[in-house]
């Protein structure tokens, strides 16, 4: 199989391609960021292969996405754009070449106002602007590739900034006297944080890399096609998942303080819900450890370990 990434600068892209890299017979053709491919414009990756910017892909992994949910409220032209017109347009080029696509959403599509884990199929009922972009591009990539696959997560940690540094950050000051009193985390928000390389792996083998199940795409057997979701096992709150990462760094002895959402005043309403359920990925062999033990591979990783000596 030979692989074509976008959105590669990102935690999920970047952990696609280490995780390409390492696989045995698998190439990667092409890794692309913003600065490197607009996927914003109609034909950019039409135009990147007729002009042999990559060498015939196979299959393509669209990682790339506007992920500021504030912003997306102040900037919704730009996550339409970004987030909904550009996987279908990514969508359309691949159909009309010929190549397999997988396209990553999601647990923003839905309301948040859940109690039981969201189904592969359940109804999608978006409340932010960038919940509304991710949605319309999930039916644009449909629309236009039948045999797409569609990977929805949730709470994703990895190399870049997120959760797991935004505490480290916060864990540092304290320690350096910088800043006093407890961290003051929100509890009222239930998810299941993933691992951005753990959902590099389950994308890979869902989109058949696994030597035992054949590769996805026209002519090339049967494959999983449609919405997916993968994320690590298990559930927990921010507040929780703060106290773990803490814990897991030596730095228990820092306070916490549990708070509600709505005391952030933040523009884009955050879902209280966003446990997917993984059924259909689990019923293919592909299972995402629990949260937990991912959280410590992550630390374990040389991105985890070059955060945590940053940050110390």
């Amino acid at each position: 199989m030979r692989w074509l990434i976008t959105g590669s600068g990102g935690q999920l892209g970047q952990c696609l391609v280490g995780s390409l890299e390492a696989r045995p017979g698998q190439t990667l053709v092409g890794a692309f960021d913003h600065s490197t491919l607009d996927i914003a414009r109609p034909g950019a990756l039409a135009n990147l292969l007729a002009k042999g910017g990559a060498d015939a892909p196979d299959i393509v992994v669209n990682a790339a996405a506007f992920t500021a949910v504030d912003r997306c409220e102040e900037e919704a032209e730009r996550a339409q754009r970004v987030n909904a017109d550009a996987p279908g347009w990514l969508a359309e080029d691949c159909w009309s070449a010929g190549l397999a696509y997988v396209h990553v959403s999601t647990d923003y599509v839905f309301s948040g106002v859940a109690s039981e884990p969201y189904a592969e199929d359940a109804p999608v009922g978006p409340r932010t602007a960038y919940g509304r972009s991710k949605a319309e591009g999930e039916r644009r990539v449909m629309e236009a590739h039948p045999k797409a696959l569609v990977v929805r997560t949730s709470w994703l940690f990895g190399p870049g900034q997120n959760f797991v540094a935004a505490i480290l950050r916060q864990a540092q000051r304290r320690g350096q006297g910088l800043e006093s009193g407890p961290l003051r985390v929100v509890s009222d928000q239930c998810g299941c944080p993933t691992y951005a390389g753990d959902l590099a792996e389950g994308i890979l083998e869902l989109a058949g890399v696994d030597p035992d199940r054949e590769p996805m795409g026209e002519g090339r057997g049967q494959a999983p096609i449609g919405i997916f979701h993968l994320a690590n096992r298990g559930k927990t709150t921010w507040f929780d998942f703060a106290r773990a990462i803490l814990d897991e760094t030596g730095y228990g002895e820092i306070e916490l303080e549990p708070t509600k959402t709505s005391d952030l005043g933040l523009p884009a309403e955050r879902p209280a819900w966003s446990v997917l359920g993984c059924r259909r990925a689990a019923e293919l062999g592909v299972n995402l450890r629990p949260w937990r033990e991912a959280l410590v591979a992550y630390l374990n990783s040389a991105a985890g370990i070059a955060l945590q000596e940053e940050q110390g």
